[in-house]
């Protein structure tokens, strides 16, 4: 059971580097100082005093950034590859006591596929909050991103295993309306000239 709460805390915190990279890193540094998180055998500096210290200047820069109109694109374009990433070493830290074939390839598809769906979703959010608004309303999504990575990442510690079903129905739901979207779409009929 404890493996499979180390999973569900590594793939809920990699959840919440979709909506920023750098929060989750500093609520597991923060988690594993105090005692209440294990790290898994060679993740052990993230739970260090200078891996806080740089966690906690990183979200900062991170968050104040997205409130600049035009840095916020910029940052959404390094964050993409950013957030697979970070999701994909957060997963492999999180788990513990698994072969390492097994851990880095659940850390690729669990965690950096859980990174990657939730900030492919606020590329979008941002991308049709800039059409409709011409930018004025990015703060406002700024700030339910950081909400969202703040209130995800302190549930991936406290209810792991709730993050995940969560995450897993939100996939269900917004794939079922992508793949209803695409059934609606019809292709057009060639036009065949009758003699």
């Amino acid at each position: 059971m404890e493996q499979v709460l180390s999973i569900c805390v590594g793939i809920g915190l990699s959840a919440a580097c979709g909506f920023r990279v750098f929060l989750p890193l500093l609520v597991m540094s923060i988690a594993s100082l105090s005692g209440h998180l294990s790290l898994a055998h060679g993740f052990e500096w993230i739970g260090t005093y200078p891996a806080l210290v740089s966690f906690s200047v990183a979200t900062c820069v991170e968050i104040a950034g997205y409130y600049v109109p035009w840095l916020d694109h910029l940052l959404d374009t390094l964050a993409s590859p950013a957030a697979i990433v970070a999701g994909t070493i957060i997963t492999a830290s999180a788990v513990t006591d698994m072969s390492p074939f097994l851990k880095w390839t659940l850390a690729v598809i669990a965690g950096g596929g859980a990174a990657g769906i939730v900030q492919s979703a606020t590329v979008l959010t941002r991308g049709a909050s800039t059409v409709a608004t011409a930018g004025l309303a990015n703060p406002v999504v700024a700030t339910v991103e950081l909400a969202g990575a703040t209130i995800t990442s302190i549930m991936a510690l406290v209810a792991p295993i709730l993050v995940v079903l969560l995450l897993l129905v939100v996939v269900f739901f917004v794939g079922r309306k992508v793949l209803r979207k695409a059934a609606s779409v019809q292709t057009p009929v060639a036009f065949s000239p009758t003699k």
